[in-house]
Formats: structure tokens, sequence, C-alpha cells
């Protein structure tokens, strides 16, 4: 194990996006630090396979609907692992509302699980480096985003409105916390089959792109490593979803398919 490794944080790390992420880094020689909520299993099966790939590997419980966990996370990961080089805030809430049906408790759920977890980690990312006296390179926070910001429809419209929180956040993140850290943001198209949709209807909503092909979660890892190369990339963000977000539409992608 190459205990000079930089060391990434991955919020929701155990499953889906968060897990290839994790081992995509692992592979291109990065220690992890693997948040999960109530995965505990999965996140066991995703350590496990990074130990073997000879990385250092911690998982981290916590439940990001409380904000008193939330600001254990990154202690543990210092005391266990070291001060991450890059915190990557990926878990998220993603339940369908719309504006003619909305509940100000399922907005107040995706904004603290969307947006606060995010803001407290971050915040703590940049107190600690900004103690750092010895010369550093800029450790990175990215945050995951979503395509249909550039592409606004009232599907998921307590999602939507948590992701545009994060989006103005980034900026205003990046500005202030310069020269310690870079701020960026990742825009992934649709990626996985999410709640009841079926696998031909994913098939065809992920075709609905200029390249006739939306992001994988390969794709959103190759360009999270990417952006912590990328040592001039601060306060924008990366679309990675074949064009997705160029196609206007009134109704989020998923529904509008054949089934």
């Amino acid at each position: 194990m190459n205990q000079q490794n930089k060391i990434a944080l991955i919020t929701g790390a155990a499953k889906r996006v968060g897990r290839v992420i994790a081992l995509q880094m692992a592979a291109a020689g990065w220690d992890i630090a693997i948040h999960y909520g109530k995965s505990k299993q999965d996140a066991l099966g995703v350590i496990s396979q990074i130990e073997d790939m000879g990385c250092r590997v911690i998982g981290i419980e916590a439940d990001l609907q409380d904000p008193e966990e939330v600001k254990k996370i990154l202690p543990e990961c210092v005391a266990r692992l070291g001060l991450p080089d890059c915190l990557i805030n990926n878990a998220a809430l993603f339940e369908y509302d719309e504006p003619s049906a909305f509940q100000s408790d399922l907005l107040n759920a995706h904004m603290q699980i969307n947006v606060a977890a995010p803001l407290i980690l971050s915040e703590q990312l940049y107190q600690l480096h900004a103690a750092q006296t010895s010369p550093k390179e800029p450790a990175v926070i990215i945050h995951l985003l979503d395509q249909k910001l550039d592409n606004l429809n009232p599907d998921f419209f307590s999602y939507t409105m948590s992701k545009a929180a994060l989006e103005a956040a980034m900026k205003m993140q990046a500005l202030h916390f310069a020269p310690k850290l870079r701020v960026v943001g990742v825009a992934p198209g649709i990626t996985m089959i999410s709640g009841d949709q079926s696998a031909s209807s994913f098939q065809q909503a992920h075709q609905m792109t200029p390249l006739q092909r939306s992001s994988s979660p390969e794709d959103i890892a190759q360009g999270i490593l990417y952006v912590c190369s990328a040592k001039a990339m601060t306060g924008t963000t990366l679309q990675i979803d074949g064009g997705q977000h160029l196609f206007g539409s009134r109704r989020d992608v998923m529904f509008l398919t054949n089934e």
C-alpha cells in the first residue's frame, strides 16, 4: 500500500454510480473513504475490492439527513485515513414531485441531503486545508449535479430545486475557497435505471441525445478523474451526458419513451 496516495472521500459510494467512482479512482491509485447510509453490506463488498487493488480504504456510516452525523464524517476520515485531497458529493435523494403537488417536507428532505450535507462537508474540508501551513496544490470538491439544470422541466421539482441550489453554491464556494480549494460541478445525464423504470424504457431514454447515448457510470468516473487532474478548473460544470442538456423538453426524459 502506497502511503503517498491521494485520498478521496465519496458520499454514497456503496452502490450505483458512487461505487463505480470509488473503484475507478482506486484503480487510478487513490485511497478511498466510502461513505454509506444503510448499505453496509454493499459497502463491505466495495471495500474488499479496493483492498485487493492494494489501496487503503475505509467505510464511514452516516445518515445525511442528520446534520450531526454529517459533521462526524470528515473527522473520522482524517483520523483513520488522512486529510482528503478530493471530496465527491455524490449521494442524493431523488424522489418525484411536481409544482402542482408541492410538499414542503419533501423539499426539506432533498435540501438536507442534496445541499446541506455537501455544504457541511465542504466547509469542514476548507477549514482543514486552510489550516495547512506547508505549500500544497489545491484540493478539489466535486458536486454531482444534473444536466436538467440546463434543460429545465417541472418533473422531480424538489430534486431539481436542490441541485440548482448546489450549482449556485458551487460557484460561490469556488470564489470563497480559492486558492486552497477548487470546486467543480459534474453533470451527468440519464445514467442508470431509477424507480420503477423498465430496462427497455431506460434504453430508449438513454439514446435520446445528440450522440445517441447518454452517460454511463464509467463515463462519470472518468470525468471526475479528469477534474482531479485539471488544475485550472474551478467554478464551472463539466457536462457528461452525450449532449442531453441541448435537447429541450417539457417532461423528464424518462417519461418520453414508449412505455
